[in-house]
């Protein structure tokens, strides 16, 4: 980059800073305030920070480890450890040591740590005596079990809108269509799409747009499939010390499918035949001594409780949980319908003695049957969970689906669905519609899409102590690591190939598909040996470096400024691909009539240790007219040994003019090579050019998005940019701006000054 490149993402990168106060002031005005008030008074300052911030787990019946902080009696009362509050000593107080986290854990336990206005308040508060009254009107929240459909309040609006009595101009057709394409296909939509939709009149055209949007299954799927990997604990490509089975296959077809959502938890609970997702439930068989709360069926039992029915049983898989009501029992009663036979209960890893018996989080769904082969208690095991009964299971769906599309759930946390929602009627009104159409979820985002209240203006939401959460608006998101990826990709036209074993040529792929980087792992995409139901999204150190100094991006970016100024020359075509090879032998038979070079190269695949492996072109030849066989040998440098190379290996060959039709070898390893310590797996290529080391596979020409079509002249390039990058024309100082960097003539240097500066502009970069 020149001059004016290098600080553009400097200057980027400062712009995306959050917030426009320093914390260091803040900190001190807060304080300030604080100590002026004349005596902090609970029901108006104090109770609502307890229920903002700590109240998703202490409240209610099941509140964890006993403790409710929802009156100030409770308070005092206190749970397991004790009361809660000492009145006139705040430093004695175990709230108020557990929120400032002299004693451990600091909670919450879940989220940021409470501000030191939070925490000031609540020490003032205990230190002033803890005076004042319950809040009036204050009631004990109690989640429901069975479902309930609310009326829709009246007036004719779209019934999320009159829950919500949400208000407000819509945001514009660009805006919504960067919203609307980035939720349903993790893409943004290009240039041509865009200015397609602004020019329709049709007032229904935003439906419209949404409806054509959720027919494309390969889109579609491709972008929730990652919110599912996070769910499911899938991934592929992974190596791990366990084992583990993939669900890929099943898991795409069912997204592809718009499988209804009651049996796609059925499936995943309860697998049928060969082709269905039974690695769900095994979960990851880990090698070695481990705890026996990791052991395959209190996986399950823990796994698909947090995904469908937003219930922690992780700890209570060990003992009896210290910040809930769940029990040893609880966890190993769902354990028991995944398991061979009956467990033997074991509290911190000493056997009790005590066996389990099939048995489910609410009894309130009636019996259950204990009895039966595996087969059978998995079956019962679906049964509960997808009873059109069980209210929890689209709730819990319901609400993960409004987080992932307005930045916070009706229930925060997510997995912790015995919380209060700030709008209860409207979630239970959405998952009572829900089930009414056939658990789709694709209905489901129609339904909450075509809403005024997602098509509002986005919102930098704040946590404000005391104040109860009000919708204003969806609120800010931050691009996925998927997203960003494939948004990069689709904007320069440089996509990653997906690393296929098999020797036929493979494909460009989306960003799923593919292993994690530093790059994505970065920007939030998380190593999924554990459920993730909610991403870091906050902005970190990591991200900052790796944006601005990552070798990935900047040799994405560095291919795709010469793509753009048309710089990027076609990658020569291998003439043989041995595929990922290990052991057997491969023969080696090619045209080589028009070749004046040869290029053989031996590439590293996955092998278990590479400087062990002794890779051999056998009985290479060179085949002339009249069959002529000339040894290859004879034409390296003195000293080459086609039966010792190193890994990797690379020969270059002039070959005489015109003198041979074909090349034979027989690529392979050394018997030395083919033991389990050393676990060859590598690949051989032959070249007639110079290879492009990024491209050794051949690629069939389909993109995910059809590439930019050049030439370009500075200002068309600009204006595209802009046009899919960010959904709008740039302004006359963004255009001088990249006139000064393009110059007079493309280069591909300038046009990546450009791209970096777009990039990493905090626009770029979020959902508005």
């Amino acid at each position: 980059m020149d001059a004016l490149g290098q600080n553009i993402p400097r200057i980027a990168l400062a712009a995306s800073a959050p917030g426009a106060i320093p914390w260091m002031v803040m900190i001190p005005i807060a304080l300030l305030s604080l100590a002026l008030e004349a005596q902090v008074d609970f029901a108006r300052q104090v109770h609502p920070v307890l229920v903002a911030r700590c109240g998703a787990c202490h409240t209610g019946d099941k509140a964890q480890a006993g403790l409710d902080v929802n009156t100030r009696a409770e308070l005092l009362k206190g749970g397991a450890g004790g009361p809660a509050i000492l009145p006139g000593n705040s430093a004695g107080s175990l709230l108020i040591r557990r929120v400032d986290g002299s004693k451990e854990p600091r909670m919450p336990l879940r989220g940021d740590p409470l501000t030191n206005e939070e925490i000031g308040i609540l020490k003032t508060w205990v230190d002033e005596g803890a005076r004042g009254a319950d809040p009036p009107g204050v009631t004990r929240w109690v989640a429901p079990l069975k479902p309930r459909k609310p009326e829709v309040p009246g007036g004719g609006a779209h019934p999320v809108d009159a829950f919500l009595n949400a208000a407000g101009d819509p945001v514009s057709d660009a805006v919504f269509a960067r919203r609307a394409y980035l939720d349903l296909w993790g893409l943004l939509p290009t240039p041509e799409q865009l200015a397609e939709f602004e020019a329709a009149t049709d007032p229904a055209k935003r439906t419209q747009l949404i409806d054509r949007l959720l027919r494309h299954e390969k889109h579609y799927a491709a972008n929730w499939i990652a919110f599912w990997n996070d769910l499911l604990r899938n991934d592929d490509g992974v190596t791990y010390h366990g084992e583990r089975k993939s669900i890929t296959p099943w898991l795409r077809a069912a997204l592809e499918s718009n499988l209804p959502y009651d049996r796609f938890v059925a499936e995943l609970i309860s697998p049928k035949g060969k082709r269905g997702p039974e690695g769900y439930i095994l979960g990851v068989t880990w090698r070695g001594e481990v705890p026996a709360s990791e052991r395959p069926p209190l996986q399950a039992a823990q796994n698909s409780a947090q995904t469908f029915l937003g219930i922690n049983l992780k700890c209570n898989s060990c003992h009896d949980s210290f910040i809930s009501n769940w029990k040893l029992k609880d966890a190993y009663g769902l354990a028991s319908f995944f398991s061979e036979k009956p467990l033997e209960l074991v509290r911190c890893d000493v056997k009790t003695g005590e066996f389990s018996q099939p048995k489910f989080p609410f009894p309130e769904l009636g019996a259950v049957k204990t009895e039966g082969s595996l087969e059978e208690r998995r079956a019962e095991a679906a049964r509960l969970f997808t009873s059109p009964e069980n209210g929890r299971l689209t709730r819990t769906i319901v609400n993960r689906y409004w987080k992932k599309l307005f930045g916070r759930g009706i229930v925060e946390p997510v997995d912790d669905m015995a919380a209060e929602p700030w709008n209860p009627d409207l979630l239970d009104w959405l998952a009572s519609d829900f089930s009414e159409h056939g658990y789709d979820l694709k209905y489901l985002l129609r339904q909450v899409m075509t809403s005024r209240a997602y098509q509002l203006p986005s919102i930098d939401e704040e946590s404000k102590p005391g104040a109860r959460y009000t919708f204003r608006g969806p609120e800010k998101r931050r691009l996925s690591a998927e997203q960003f990826a494939d948004a990069v990709g689709s904007i320069t036209g440089e996509w990653r190939p997906y690393p296929s074993n098999a020797p036929s040529p493979t494909y460009f792929a989306r960003e799923w598909q593919l292993k994690s980087t530093a790059l994505t792992r970065a920007l939030g995409r998380p190593v999924r040996d554990q459920v993730v139901t909610d991403r870091l999204t906050q902005p970190t150190t990591l991200q900052a470096l790796e944006l601005v100094n990552g070798s990935q991006l900047a040799n994405w970016l560095r291919e795709g400024g010469k793509r753009l100024a048309g710089e990027l020359r076609p990658a020569p075509e291998n003439l043989f691909d041995s595929g990922m090879f290990r052991r057997n032998p491969v023969d080696v038979d090619i045209d080589i009539k028009n070749s004046s070079k040869l290029y053989l190269l031996v590439e590293n695949a996955d092998s278990y240790d590479a400087t062990r492996v002794v890779p051999q072109w056998r009985d290479a030849v060179l085949i002339g007219k009249g069959k002529v066989r000339k040894p290859l040998e004879e034409l390296l440098p003195a000293g080459a040994d086609l039966g010792k190379l190193s890994l990797p290996s690379r020969l270059e060959v002039t070959l005489p003019e015109g003198e041979y039709t074909r090349f034979q070898a027989t690529a392979g390893v050394s018997r030395f090579s083919q033991t389990s310590d050393v676990g060859p797996a590598i690949r051989f290529f032959v070249f007639d050019r110079e290879p492009d080391p990024k491209r050794l596979v051949k690629v069939d020409g389909y993109l995910p998005v059809a590439g930019p079509d050049g030439p370009f002249t500075s200002d068309t390039l600009t204006a595209r940019l802009y046009k899919h990058a960010l959904q709008r024309e740039p302004d006359e100082t963004e255009r001088a701006i990249a006139r000064e960097v393009l110059g007079e003539k493309l280069a591909s240097s300038r046009v990546e000054d450009l791209l970096w500066m777009l990039m990493l502009a905090p626009e770029f970069q979020y959902i508005r």
